[in-house]
């Protein structure tokens, strides 16, 4: 399928390694008409409106959010189409300090741990992909690939790691259905129990039908929860590099998540 719509991207304003003036030549690269800017936990401060002609990409204004539901794990929500509310903005600034706080642990663990100066400081947007790649950059770590480090030191069960506060799944979903024209359930089955993250689009208009899990797997699930619940199906490359159009949706596709939206 010729993707049309890559509907998860992330720039350097989250985790990404793309300027937000770089996208429009990554989507022409990829053949990608549309692009849906998807940043964790922030909004874009250059993106004023839900959606911005922008050399000739169309680019949606989305986010990222990280919820946890009352009894599982986390899971992360998608909101497409948005003009900021008071609440949201004030969230997201609770998460962000909570982020910053975090980063600079998790960064005085790994150096502590490799006994090293990563060069790096927390910030606002600051992930651990930004600090695995300075890890990956010290010529003294020992280390030469971003997933290495994950799994020995920063991943979740890592000794690095550092928990961080994240919003309530009630609470995101309210959040983000204030400010968003669609709010979705981003990649069911990266999560350890897909059939229970499906469960929660009960509570949504959408979920992310396409995605590059670079593996196979049973879609029949998905498809039961877009039949069962009236779903939207979005897609995207959840991109961090400028390799757009790995997954997303057709042109027809990306008419009838517009029509929803009401962008």
């Amino acid at each position: 399928m010729s993707v049309f719509a890559d509907l998860h991207v992330h720039t350097t304003n989250s985790d990404g390694e793309m300027e937000l003036s770089e996208v429009p030549a990554a989507a022409r690269d990829a053949g990608v008409s549309v692009v849906a800017v998807t940043d964790h936990d922030r909004l874009h401060p250059e993106l004023p409106t839900p959606v911005t002609a922008f050399e000739g990409v169309t680019v949606v204004h989305g986010i990222e959010l990280r919820v946890e539901p009352e009894d599982g794990e986390r899971v992360d929500l998608l909101g497409y189409g948005v003009t900021p509310t008071p609440d949201l903005v004030d969230e997201l600034d609770r998460i962000q300090a909570d982020r910053k706080d975090r980063g600079r642990r998790i960064i005085e663990n790994v150096e502590d741990r490799l006994g090293i100066d990563l060069g790096i400081e927390a910030r606002e947007g600051l992930g651990r992909p930004h600090v695995a790649r300075a890890v990956v950059e010290h010529p003294d770590s020992g280390y030469d690939e971003v997933p290495a480090v994950f799994d020995d030191l920063i991943g979740n069960d890592g000794p690095c790691f550092v928990a961080r506060d994240v919003t309530s799944f009630e609470r995101g979903v309210e959040l983000l259905e204030d400010a968003c024209g669609l709010v979705g359930l981003a990649h069911p089955y990266r999560y350890d129990d897909p059939e229970a993250a499906l469960e929660l689009t009960s509570r949504l208009d959408a979920v992310e039908r396409y995605y590059p899990y670079g593996e196979e797997f049973d879609s029949r699930p998905v498809e039961r929860a877009i039949a069962d619940h009236d779903l939207i199906p979005t897609g995207g490359s959840d991109a961090h590099d400028d390799e757009l159009g790995k997954a997303g949706l057709s042109k027809p596709e990306y008419r009838h998540f517009r029509s929803s939206v009401n962008l």
